[in-house]
């Protein structure tokens, strides 16, 4: 008789592969809460570009990340399509300071900053267009 254990130990990884692979996906590119309320604010001088009038579109970004070519063009599309919504895109490898205070994890990393540089949503992976509009909404809501 053989020993179960080999099939055991790969059921049970695959099982756990799949919930993280399932979690992930449900996760991946979400716009939710900025997570640290008034706490997490960027100013200018830290994005090295003013501020947008109404909200600024965040976005960091590596040299490999193959999500962050579309992201560019989705939330620069945005930002033109909005009056006073700017988009900044950072060099994650070049502004690693940046990255640790805002906690950025993966790329793309998307923050939705309000007027003041508040951090009002943040999405880890590729967003969509239909949750980066609304949380542009919520940014430039008085």
């Amino acid at each position: 008789m053989s020993d179960p254990t080999g099939l055991i130990v790969a059921a049970v990884v695959s099982a756990a592969a799949t919930v993280f692979g399932l979690v992930r996906a449900r996760r991946d590119g979400r716009l939710r809460d900025g997570g640290r309320g008034d706490a997490l604010r960027l100013s200018s001088g830290e994005l090295g570009v003013a501020l947008g009038e109404r909200a600024t579109l965040v976005q960091f970004s590596t040299a490999l990340c193959a999500s962050c070519p579309g992201t560019r063009r989705l939330l620069a599309g945005v930002a033109a399509g909005t009056p006073g919504v700017r988009h900044v895109e950072i060099d994650a490898e070049a502004r690693l300071d940046l990255v640790r205070r805002v906690d950025v994890m993966r790329t793309p990393t998307v923050l939705v900053l309000d007027r003041a540089g508040r951090v009002v949503r943040r999405a880890s992976g590729a967003p969509t267009r239909a949750d980066v509009v609304s949380a542009v909404e919520l940014a430039t809501a008085d």
